[in-house]
């Protein structure tokens, strides 16, 4: 009798899978089996590429001469740590009786690449091979994925990609990191008076460090500059609220240098003098020139994909991407939500017609039952698909992460943090069945002589979604955050970056945005409410305000999968990123791991409190190196392009032959460019420069030691290897 098997990337997954084929079978030594069914597992990763010494002992011996590395066919091997597995895999895979080949690995690039190299090392041939693509781990899931699988050839083009992938970060890890220790190792060990330094650069890790080095530099380098705005407090009805003064035209300082920005001075002295010039009539009153008032509508944010759900966990829970990654991961493999790696931020149109099954099942979540009833009742859930949370052309091979309704009594299991962050996955969902909250804005000008000063209100009206985001363990600024920043407005300066120093937000001053939406209590409202043009009102004062400029602030660890999701722009406005078409660097399965290794070999710091990451000084040592050789590899937007061009492959727009062409034409162009470079004259300087910033480390000293000669490495030294690098 012939039989199917059933190969998952996990033995936990392969566990779900024994269940929802409801297979009672003997378990054996890797597997488990039935009377028409076998259900194995892979541990990750089984096979890897080989390192150079496999294709000749020469390239063992790190050399100029053997470089650029771009063999004609790659090789590969089984891990050693895992070669029983394997050999328990390939035997199932080759076994007589076994017909169909159903690959349950991960529904996503990745997974992709480590079946195909597991058939390809087994040596799998005249069996038909299936590919069984889902989004989350119930049963019902499972089983639709099962029926609905494909011929495993509709995914050769995606196939085609991941081997690619793998191919280039390979052929840039190995050459670029060889040909930089090989010239420059000498010159950064010398100077840190350390036996040996390896200089490890990959497609994106490299770009991730350039971009924390460049902002480190950029706040070293920023001069405070300090301006001085004139406000008036305006007297209305027994209340009282500020105007804030504008050149604009027809202001005697209109376009005069003595301005910073259009709001406020460069000298203390010139507002001074403005206060002088407006406080000669008295008493001291003010005419409103124009007033507006409007209704606006926010709408719940879209829901979360990985890269969001990062950035949120970062700033409600201090935990880094890394950590949010292998909670919803655990989250998902205990059927709790659906697929994590994803850039999707919406639905599909298949996945909303089910949406009640999601729905329902969180009537049994202690947070949301009332919630969730009251969506139920109302049917908020049926016009779901005509909504901008569902959009097919917005996804590629997942939908958003949201509750599956399923598995709630596995939370009893996990950690704490676990259970807040499906929390706040289960609040982001049930608020787009919420209508938007609703603001009343008013906007005001007024003016003394010709002077203008400006006046914005904004008052929450109908809290819509937003009386569901706020988290059970929230304070008011995690609710802000939760549910996108929309309750900001309501309360004055909630959530301003002043008071969230750790955004990662560029810096800035106030001087640069339109006058601040004021706090508005009723009384206060009722007035502005009955103001018409050509009121005249009393000023009670004319004051001066000073401020300053502020340096960007640095990354955290959310703002910087934020960053590599748009290509180094770091976007933290919901509704501007969902128009950013371009890729962004790496992949929503491997930002938090390239954004880890570089933590691990030191070139990076992420403080575990705030998750605030900055360079070492060995970090910015590599980035002069590599920025003084090698300099398209700090570029962003030339990484994500690589990215966009491994789409490309997996969409079947361009061919396997031509990336791989223009892959190896950049690998031997910049590995002959660094070998005919010689820059170490240069680099003491750049280190110099970047030593007197680390002076409380330990790696003061070391800097400051002269050390050996900074003469090039010789042509035939030997080094050690490092991995190759992403």
């Amino acid at each position: 009798m012939s039989k199917a098997l059933y190969i998952a990337e996990k033995p936990s997954v392969a566990q779900e899978f024994a269940k929802a084929l409801k297979i009672n079978g003997q378990r054996r030594d890797g597997y488990l089996e039935s009377q028409d069914s076998v259900v194995t597992w892979c541990v990750g990763h089984l096979v890897t590429m080989s390192y150079p010494e496999k294709y000749d002992i020469k390239y063992k011996r790190w050399s100029l001469d053997t470089l650029p590395f771009l063999p004609r066919e790659f090789k590969y091997e089984v891990i050693p740590g895992v070669q029983k597995q394997f050999e328990i895999v390939k035997g199932l895979l080759n076994r007589e009786d076994v017909d169909t080949i159903y690959v349950c690995t991960d529904s996503g690039r990745e997974g992709e690449y480590i079946y195909r190299l597991v058939a390809q090392m087994a040596g799998v041939h005249g069996k038909k091979e299936k590919r069984v693509w889902i989004d989350s781990q119930t049963e019902e899931e499972i089983m639709r994925g099962i029926r609905e699988a494909k011929d495993l050839s509709a995914y050769d083009n995606l196939s085609a990609s991941a081997y690619l992938r793998a191919k280039e970060d390979y052929l840039m890890g190995i050459n670029f990191s060889r040909v930089l220790t090989l010239r420059y190792g000498n010159s950064v060990s010398n100077y840190l008076n350390t036996k040996y330094q390896a200089i490890s650069v990959g497609r994106v890790m490299t770009c991730i460090l350039g971009m924390v080095v460049r902002r480190e530099r950029e706040i070293r380098a920023f001069v405070k500059t300090p301006f001085y705005r004139v406000l008036s407090s305006i007297a209305l009805e027994g209340e009282n609220f500020e105007g804030e003064w504008r050149a604009v035209e027809g202001s005697r300082y209109f376009q005069t240098p003595y301005l910073y920005k259009e709001n406020g001075f460069k000298e203390k002295a010139y507002a001074e003098k403005l206060i002088q010039e407006l406080s000669v009539s008295q008493p001291l009153q003010c005419t409103v020139e124009k007033i507006e008032r409007k209704k606006e509508n926010r709408n719940p944010p879209l829901l979360f994909n990985l890269a969001e759900l990062q950035n949120v966990c970062s700033k409600l829970f201090k935990i880094s991407p890394d950590e949010t990654l292998k909670i919803v991961q655990e989250l998902y493999e205990k059927k709790l939500v659906t697929y994590p790696r994803t850039d999707a931020r919406v639905l599909s149109t298949a996945a909303a017609k089910e949406i009640y099954k999601n729905i329902s099942g969180l009537r049994n979540y202690e947070h949301t039952a009332e919630i969730v009833q009251h969506i139920i009742e109302q049917g908020n859930y049926k016009n779901l698909a005509k909504t901008r949370y569902v959009n097919d052309k917005q996804i590629t091979d997942h939908y958003a992460i949201v509750p599956t309704g399923q598995g709630l009594n596995a939370l009893r299991s996990v950690s704490l943090t676990a259970q807040r962050v499906y929390e706040t996955i289960v609040r982001r969902f049930v608020c787009i069945f919420y209508p938007p909250a609703v603001y009343q804005k008013i906007s005001l000008v007024t003016k003394i002589q010709n002077e203008s000063f400006f006046s914005s209100f904004k008052v929450l009206l109908d809290e819509g979604y937003l009386k569901v985001a706020t988290n059970s363990f929230a304070k008011r600024k995690a609710a802000d955050a939760m549910s996108g920043g929309n309750r900001a407005g309501a309360a004055g300066n909630e959530g301003s970056e002043e008071e969230d120093p750790d955004t990662g937000k560029n810096g800035g001053n106030k001087a640069d945005d339109s006058a601040e939406d004021m706090a508005c209590d009723t009384r206060l409202l009722a007035a502005l409410q009955n103001l018409k043009k050509g009121d005249i009102l009393s000023v009670d004062s004319l004051s001066i305000k000073e401020g300053e400029t502020s340096p960007p602030k640095r990354y955290n660890s959310g703002s910087m999968i934020l960053a590599m999701e748009n290509a180094g722009q770091l976007i933290e406005d919901e509704e501007l990123r969902a128009q950013i078409k371009s890729c962004g660097i790496g992949t929503s399965a491997t930002r938090a791991e390239i954004l880890k290794k570089l933590c691990n070999i030191k070139y990076l710091a992420l403080n575990k409190k705030t998750q605030v990451i900055t360079p070492t000084l060995l970090g910015e040592m590599i980035f002069d190196v590599v920025n003084c050789s090698i300099r398209q590899l700090l570029n962003p937007e030339l990484t994500a392009s690589w990215e966009k061009g491994l789409n490309y492959v997996a969409e079947g727009s361009i061919t396997e032959q031509e990336y791989m062409d223009k892959l190896e034409h950049f690998v031997r162009l910049r590995t002959r460019q660094v070998e005919d470079s010689n820059i170490q004259p240069y680099l003491r300087q750049f280190f110099d420069a970047a030593a007197v910033n680390y002076k409380d480390s330990s790696e003061k000293n070391s800097a400051q030691t002269t050390g050996r000669s900074t003469s090039a490495a010789g042509r035939s030294r030997t080094c050690r290897k490092p991995s190759a690098s992403k």
